[in-house]
């Protein structure tokens, strides 16, 4: 018998006394749930625009390259879904449907059907996300309870502009995914 087996079949031999499952509380949220959520964007280096104001950046020409899965703003997506992710490398902004948001820390709920492409988030440039404002959740215990056994390929919650820092504290914005995220909230 080999060592892991041996392991193994020790702690399936220990005898130990089920124990119920803790109970979790009601944490209370933020009342005004727009408000929290908006400050938490913001906290997570995020924007918040109105979709006027998203038009008005679209009609700039600043984003030369846009994708989008919204269908409000499917008149500006000036790119084809690939078949190869790659092609989009150059991808200057995304805009995606988000499902649900959450006031507590800024996260918004994205899946399959509304990517399309699992990559997309990660390697456009810039990230726009619609999300309706009466979808705002209290906390992710709401949001879990939400997302409940819904069983979708892949979804993700985002939640701000990529970042990361190492060990010297020097922050890198956009180094595995999208250097900014704007909020559109409907």
């Amino acid at each position: 018998m080999s060592s892991k087996d041996s392991i193994i079949e020790k702690i399936r031999s220990l005898k130990l006394d089920q124990k119920p499952l803790p109970e979790i509380p009601d944490f209370e949220g933020a009342t005004d749930l727009v408000q929290a959520f908006c400050t938490s964007i913001a906290g997570n280096n995020g924007e918040i625009l109105s979709a006027e104001e998203l038009i008005t950046k679209l009609e700039s020409g600043i984003y030369p390259s846009i994708f989008s899965t919204d269908t409000s703003f499917e008149n500006f997506s000036n790119q084809v879904l690939p078949v190869d992710v790659h092609s989009f490398s150059k991808l200057d902004l995304a805009i995606l449907k988000g499902q649900f948001a959450v006031a507590e820390n800024g996260a918004i709920w994205l899946e399959d059907a509304d990517l399309r492409l699992r990559a997309i988030p990660f390697i456009t440039e810039h990230l726009a996300i619609v999300v309706s404002r009466d979808s705002i959740v209290t906390t992710m215990h709401r949001a879990y309870d939400r997302l409940g056994d819904q069983h979708s390929g892949f979804g993700l919650f985002i939640a701000g502009p990529s970042k990361t820092a190492d060990i010297e504290q020097s922050l890198v914005i956009g180094a595995h995914g999208a250097k900014s995220l704007m909020v559109v909230l409907v």
